[in-house]
């Protein structure tokens, strides 16, 4: 049985691509393109090469040219889904006073979270080779979501609204909260709806928040 279902979502994701993708998608987005339907299907440990160029119509082999094992094809997924944080976050616009700002932040994250809970898992959950590391790729600027916020509560600390610290300590303590609460809301160990738990979010940060500022 395990078998048969397994053969009609290979099927399904492969129809998916017959009718969506277009000539003018290199085969290496489309190769990421269909592991990521596998990831948001079945998380990280679903995906095979196999299952991949099934749903792209190509050779297992054929994905080699362009990735060099399953690893980098989920550093892939992954990468593809810090892109689309960022450029979620970059066409924020902050407006209001610091708390909202940061809120809406906050807000990019869960909702990315809730849209893509695999993928989310695989961003921010699993050990990847390649994986932005504290402290020193965030202090080096590398991390396009991190630096936005650090971006922000810098500019609050020159302005007085916040004590003097250190930015990126805060920024990771601050996504790490963010993280965490998310994950236990995905494991089933927060008996809330989603509206409710946001509002829990909210107030969690609040409270963060409240105890760092000037």
């Amino acid at each position: 049985m395990h078998g048969l279902l397994l053969r009609i979502l290979d099927r399904l994701i492969a129809e998916v691509y017959a009718v969506y993708m277009t000539s003018g998608v290199s085969t290496a987005q489309r190769i990421v393109s269909a592991a990521r339907q596998l990831v948001e299907q079945e998380g990280p440990d679903g995906l095979s090469m196999r299952r991949v160029a099934a749903a792209v119509g190509i050779t297992a082999m054929a994905i080699y040219r362009h990735y060099a094992d399953k690893t980098a094809l989920l550093n892939a997924v992954a990468d593809e889904g810090f892109s689309e944080l960022s450029t979620r976050l970059h066409e924020l616009r902050l407006r209001g006073n610091l708390e909202s700002r940061l809120l809406k932040i906050a807000d990019v994250f869960l909702d990315h979270a809730f849209e893509n809970p695999k993928v989310f898992e695989l961003m921010f959950l699993r050990p990847r080779d390649g994986a932005r590391r504290f402290p020193g790729d965030f202090r080096a600027r590398q991390s396009p979501t991190a630096t936005v916020a650090a971006d922000l509560i810098a500019h609050a600390m020159a302005q007085g609204e916040l004590r003097q610290d250190d930015v990126w300590e805060i920024v990771f303590e601050t996504g790490a909260m963010w993280q965490g609460m998310i994950t236990l809301y995905f494991a089933g160990r927060v008996d809330l709806s989603r509206s409710e738990f946001r509002a829990l979010y909210h107030r969690a940060f609040k409270r963060y928040l409240d105890g760092i500022r000037s």
